[in-house]
């Protein structure tokens, strides 16, 4: 691993979105603009206190994963990542140059959106909001690194795209999102255990309602910080696979 090469990866990355103008309004304005309407729908302070914290954490991880699965996918069918393989450039550097770069969006994200909610949206916090910032970012390497993951199995961008259902949907209907996941059928609940959504909501959830930093949270933020370590371990895997 070379600290240069890496930095090097990240800048590469992040000159390329600062080119794209219609990615980067997805990733800071959707979230933003979802996080108005949902005050609004609700229109009750209180609900909105209670769910505003959680999509904090749900939305980046959504549209994360949207943009790396896509972008990546693009780099692997222009044979991007190929010549890149054959330069001194390691996996790892690779996976961590991404990461950094989409983490660092990523924080641009969800200050943004949390700017937002806690002033003209009116959001009201119980924890730190350094800690709430610190766990929705973690919530969107996650999607980053699911992302990367995804890219392997596509071939087209439209493919890419299909892959949210299979990869996304399944986690936001069994994270407790909706309903709480020990109000769900035995086995339900059992499937919503190995699912990392599951874990980003339930700290999200602790960050709202608690004031300090609780054993649960602490294990939750474990739990997916070892799920974005495992799917970039399972992505890096699939980088000397040779595109069509």
């Amino acid at each position: 691993m070379s600290i240069a090469v890496t930095s090097a990866t990240t800048r590469r990355i992040l000159r390329q979105l600062r080119h794209d103008h219609r990615t980067v309004a997805m990733i800071v304005g959707v979230p933003s603009l979802l996080m108005i309407l949902l005050r609004y729908v609700f229109d009750q302070p209180a609900l909105f206190d209670r769910v505003g914290p959680i999509l904090l954490g749900v939305f980046p991880f959504i549209i994360m994963f949207i943009v790396t699965s896509v972008g990546t996918l693009r780099e692997r069918t222009g044979g991007t990542l190929e010549r890149l393989m054959t330069t001194p450039l390691g996996r790892l550097d690779l996976l961590l140059g991404y990461a950094l770069a989409f983490g660092l969006v990523a924080l641009l994200q969800v200050a943004v959106v949390l700017t937002i909610s806690l002033t003209w949206l009116g959001l009201d916090l119980a924890g730190s909001v350094g800690t709430l910032v610190a766990v929705a970012v973690l919530d969107a390497l996650l999607g980053v690194a699911l992302g990367l993951l995804a890219s392997a199995f596509a071939r087209t961008e439209f493919q890419a795209v299909q892959l949210m259902p299979a990869f996304v949907l399944p986690q936001a209907l069994l994270c407790g999102l909706f309903v709480p996941r020990d109000q769900m059928a035995g086995w339900l609940e059992a499937i919503s255990t190995v699912l990392p959504l599951s874990y980003a909501v339930e700290a999200m959830q602790e960050v709202s309602r608690e004031p300090g930093v609780t054993g649960t949270l602490l294990r939750d933020v474990a739990v997916i910080a070892g799920c974005v370590l495992l799917a970039l371990a399972l992505g890096a895997a699939t980088l000397r696979r040779r595109t069509p």
